[in-house]
């Protein structure tokens, strides 16, 4: 069996293409890079954003269009995948990766309907509890989503949506967090992972506070499934969602996921459909409401069949793999990333804005730099597909199954050529339109 290797620390490491290669001879999950369909003449590092196509993936989707083709609506019951209870059965699959058992998970939605469908079951305002707290970093969209939910209970957001400020425009302090849970709150929803500087905040400690004051939690693990582990049932983490397609490797838009923990269970969903009916009565076409019994009963309407079909395939990737290995590698490569970023790139003006300290970093990368989106453009010029985000954030995903450390090591090459020679001058320091 092979030798993992393990980075205690900088010293074990060597800024030469050859000791890249040696950690690739090395790497115990290099053979999964042959299951992708990897960008031709390019390094892939968006991987945070949108995972690429594995063949596996594409052989699930085109096994749903083959049964739609040949069987009709029978594809139903008779497909090779049953289309009827295949977003539980997806939802087992997802479930040992954020840490619960799987009644509690289920693929639907998309994430900012699935946060819809848990703050309209979970946000209940009584007496002075009225307020939902979240934080001034979180991805916008579930700022918006917080925002409409207390608009529909009659309240004003601007006084009853708090927002934890970061003390360095980075990160959070949980100490920040738990100060602001005071006896006015009725819901905390926060990133698992933060989008922009890849922070892992302590969600067990989070949750565990929130719970002393009577407050529910959830999170969204968008930035972290796929990325790291979970333990969210032995937390008791109250509801969690997610998307599928960036580290899980699920295509864009595909369908997404939620968790809720089981002491919920029977709690009736804030949006009710058919899909979330108990299976047996769905099609008894009554018009009293009887939900299932587990996560299943947030369903609100048909699965997107050829949205959920990716997901199969990439799902039998991650038990083959097993998360513990994913972030093991995962680890390894962030670290030599910044290790050969100091080495090479130090005296260039970049500024590593990720939590060095592995139990605080997430999947990526975040480097600073004033000309960042200049830098984007140039990197996508020579072969690298980075991601932008604004104001000066260079965000580098090296995805455990299908990146290398070659293509760390070249990446960095690459920057530093493009630094030297002023190659990002050519461009506006403007971002497109899609980041």
């Amino acid at each position: 069996m092979e030798q993992e290797v393990i980075f205690v620390n900088s010293t074990a490491l060597e800024p030469t293409l050859e000791f890249a290669r040696k950690l690739d001879q090395e790497d115990p999950l290099r053979h999964f890079r042959d299951e992708f369909y990897l960008p031709p003449n390019s390094i892939y590092m968006d991987g945070n954003s949108l995972g690429l196509l594995s063949k596996r993936a594409e052989k699930t989707l085109f096994t749903i269009l083959q049964d739609w083709k040949l069987l009709g609506i029978d594809g139903w019951t008779k497909g090779t995948y049953p289309w009827f209870d295949l977003s539980e059965k997806i939802g087992a699959m997802l479930a040992p990766l954020v840490g619960a058992s799987p009644e509690e998970v289920i693929a639907t939605g998309s994430t900012t309907v699935n946060l819809h469908q848990l703050v309209s079951t979970f946000y209940q305002p009584e007496g002075k509890r009225t307020k939902i707290l979240a934080d001034e970093l979180t991805f916008p969209s579930d700022i918006y989503a917080l925002q409409s939910q207390l608009r529909i209970h009659g309240y004003d957001p601007s006084t009853h949506l708090i927002r934890v400020k970061s003390r360095d425009g980075r990160f959070l302090e949980e100490e920040d967090i738990i100060a602001a849970m005071s006896e006015d709150v009725a819901l905390v929803v926060l990133p698992t992972v933060l989008y922009r500087s890849g922070q892992i905040l302590d969600i067990q400690l989070l949750t565990d506070e929130a719970h002393k004051r009577g407050i529910l939690i959830g999170f969204d693990a968008c930035h972290s499934i796929g990325a790291i582990p979970h333990s969210f049932s032995e937390w008791g983490v109250d509801f969690a969602f997610w998307c599928n397609y960036k580290y899980m490797n699920g295509g864009p838009g595909c369908v997404a996921g939620l968790y809720v923990h089981r002491k919920h269970f029977g709690l009736a969903p804030g949006l009710a459909g058919w899909f979330g009916s108990k299976k047996d009565k769905q099609f008894d076409m009554e018009h009293t409401f009887t939900p299932s019994l587990t996560a299943g009963a947030y369903q609100i309407g048909t699965p997107h069949l050829l949205s959920l079909a990716p997901l199969i395939g990439s799902l039998e990737i991650f038990q083959e793999a097993g998360i513990e290995r994913i972030r093991q590698k995962s680890l390894q490569l962030t670290n030599y990333f910044m290790y050969l970023i100091e080495q090479e790139l130090s005296h260039f003006g970049f500024i590593i804005g990720n939590p060095k300290d592995d139990v605080r970093r997430g999947g990526h990368i975040s480097l600073e730099h004033e000309e960042a989106a200049r830098i984007c453009k140039s990197l996508k010029e020579n072969g690298v597909i980075p991601d932008f985000r604004a104001p000066n954030i260079i965000r580098l995903a090296p995805i455990a199954l299908y990146t290398s450390y070659e293509e760390v090591w070249n990446v960095v090459q690459i920057m530093k050529k493009i630094m030297q020679e002023k190659q990002y001058k050519k461009f506006s320091n403007e971002r497109e339109v899609v980041a």
